[in-house]
């Protein structure tokens, strides 16, 4: 199983949504998942990985299937130096068994490294990092996923979970 997770935030919580597919080129998830989080943390400039990271974790808590790669929204890498972003702190969270593929829909300052690919008929490139794979082999996998436009559908069907669950509570299935 492969995931893609993604969270939404309101004003006093979050929505962390998780959907589980099966293969890169599907449209539908095999399971999908999301929880509410109460007290976030604030947004610190440079330091996004503190507010969403414990978000990601707590809807994975709700995974039993073992997963081969987690997709999120955002970076894995911030440079070239490998300066850690988001994915990277997940991937570490996960004690580096798990690769982590970052997918950003527009530039960090100092993001060169990302790989840029073209989706759909869209002018703008998505940005793709990952650790504990081949990041151009990540890229290529973001390429071919389903979907038409710019966003994978199965990335786009996480973002709209986390946007529409507004009830404290979680959910498996």
């Amino acid at each position: 199983m492969f995931a893609c997770a993604d969270v939404h935030y309101y004003d006093d919580h979050a929505v962390a949504a998780c959907i589980l597919f099966e293969n890169w080129t599907g449209s539908m998830p095999a399971a999908r998942y999301h929880t509410t989080i109460a007290n976030i943390a604030p947004y610190i400039p440079g330091q996004f990985y503190l507010r969403e990271l414990p978000c990601i974790l707590k809807v994975l808590e709700l995974v039993d299937e073992y997963i081969e790669a987690i997709l999120i929204d955002g970076y894995v890498w911030l440079d070239n130096r490998r300066s850690p972003g988001l994915g990277a702190y997940l991937y570490y969270k996960l004690k580096e068994k798990t690769p982590v593929i970052g997918i950003a829909k527009s530039q960090y300052k100092q993001s060169e490294a990302a790989e840029k690919i073209m989706r759909g008929r869209s002018k703008k490139p998505l940005y793709v990092t990952a650790v504990g794979m081949d990041q151009g082999l990540a890229a290529n996998l973001i390429f071919k996923m389903h979907g038409k436009f710019r966003i994978p559908t199965l990335l786009k069907k996480a973002d709209q979970i986390s946007k529409n669950v507004r009830a404290p509570e979680s959910h498996q299935g």
